[in-house]
């Protein structure tokens, strides 16, 4: 196992490899109980029971899913990035599909079916692969930057730290709120570890988090442990049902399938990029077994959709296992394991808290953004599209949207700048496609 995973090569060891699987587990945990919430549109009243997926069936679709997926990534491409549904995708498929267009979920899980299908066409082609090592590197750094403020973004607004206000969108939270103040505990725990170099300080500074929360009872003690894992029939294979009814081949129809296929295609590119070039994974401006990683969550989002669950993608959490320690692929297949353990212990995910991941997502934000100084920012042609890149990920919320600014100006002030000869081509296709997504599917 260490010869096949490369231990010696990477420099890690089982612990490591363990402890930041676990800890890319536990950053990713709250997507088993949030993505059922979101298909079933749970915060929906008086909708028809119809127009509602199953939530246990979600459930264990997105546990089994995000196993899968992760087996993939860890066993045969071998990187240390764990997969499971995507949120936004999710929220595009209950509230734009079902809620906004009236489509019926199994519609909607036809639509995931064929996005993924396509995609491992494209993956087998080696289109993908191409596309991805055609970036620039300044791009490439310029994206884990972008989704370093992202991610901690994420992290200080769900720890309350950074709340929305209508004067200015954004304002400092109330640091009084004991919520509030747990995540603060918690990062300083982990930032003094981290000072420190304490091997899977991330992890440990969890586990504290959580220990302390409940001692002041901030997070409730789970009743039990084990419970009973729920039915997959509700969802399993209902999509197939779609293909036989007349209403899902329409413009609409094939306008979600494009979307889903886009935004999953740079988010995924994107979370690669950014956690190799974290780990330090990238060679010569190349991702090593890229089509092997970008085949995971195209099977993944093919078996997901026929269980019961939205397109599934590569995970920007990761990133904290990596900082945990993680190096190889035998880290996402720890993050498998748990995954599937989770289906029998659902019941203490509940202390998995939005004041125990914000600490981590912080601190993984700290770690991605030093790729800011591989960015030769005295060049203003180059500046500019990696800026936009970098600052409206965060301020869109979405990896794809930044990179779509980033990539639409890049050519723009390479041209300009008599550079255009450095400009690969698919750059050039790929400043089309952005414009037309920024025309027509925004």
């Amino acid at each position: 196992m260490k010869k096949y995973f490369q231990f010696e090569e990477l420099g890690t060891n089982y612990r490591r490899e363990f402890i930041g699987g676990l800890t890319t587990f536990l950053a990713m945990a709250y997507i088993l109980v949030v993505n059922p919430l979101t298909l079933t549109l749970a915060d929906v009243p008086d909708l028809p029971d119809a127009m509602r997926m199953d939530t246990g069936a979600v459930f264990v679709a997105t546990a089994l899913s995000a196993a899968l997926g992760s087996i993939i990534m860890g066993l045969w491409a071998k990187y240390p990035i764990a997969l499971a549904p995507g949120m936004g995708l999710n929220a595009f498929f209950a509230y734009t599909i079902v809620l906004g267009n009236g489509a019926p979920w199994q519609h909607g899980l036809a639509a995931v079916f064929v996005s993924g299908i396509s995609f491992l066409l494209l993956t087998m082609s080696g289109l993908r692969e191409k596309i991805i090592n055609a970036i620039p590197s300044e791009l490439k750094y310029a994206v884990s930057a972008g989704i370093g403020l992202f991610i901690t973004f994420i992290g200080l607004k769900n720890a309350e730290l950074i709340v929305s206000d209508p004067a200015t969108f954004v304002a400092l939270g109330d640091l009084t709120k004991p919520e509030t103040l747990l995540a603060i505990f918690g990062l300083l725990v982990t930032v003094i570890m981290m000072t420190r170099g304490i091997n899977g300080a991330v992890f440990f500074g969890m586990i504290i988090t959580v220990i302390v929360g409940m001692i002041f009872q901030l997070i409730q003690t789970p009743d039990q442990v084990v419970g009973a894992v729920p039915s997959l029939e509700p969802t399993f294979g209902a999509l197939f049902s779609a293909f036989s009814d007349v209403s899902f081949y329409t413009t609409t129809m094939l306008a979600t399938i494009l979307t889903f296929m886009f935004v999953d295609f740079f988010d995924t590119a994107g979370t690669l990029v950014g956690v190799a070039n974290q780990a330090g994974l990238m060679k010569d401006n190349k991702l090593p077994r890229a089509g092997k990683a970008l085949a995971a969550d195209s099977a993944a989002t093919i078996v997901g959709s026929v269980l019961g669950t939205s397109t599934v993608t590569s995970y920007v959490e990761s990133s904290s296992g990596v900082a945990a320690g993680a190096r190889t692929g035998f880290a996402a297949l720890v993050t498998a394991g748990f995954f599937l353990l989770s289906m029998f212990f659902f019941p203490v995910l509940s202390v998995i808290t939005s004041p125990v991941t914000a600490p981590a997502l912080i601190i993984v934000g700290v770690l991605m953004v030093a790729s800011l100084g591989k960015i030769d920012w005295a060049r203003f042609e180059i500046a500019v599209p990696a800026f936009l890149t970098i600052i409206i990920m965060p301020l869109s919320y979405s990896i794809a949207t930044g990179i779509a600014a980033g990539f639409i100006f890049y050519p723009i002030t390479m041209i300009i700048k008599g550079r255009s000869k450095e400009i690969h081509p698919i750059m050039y296709l790929l400043f089309i496609i952005f414009v037309l997504y920024f025309v027509f599917l925004t």
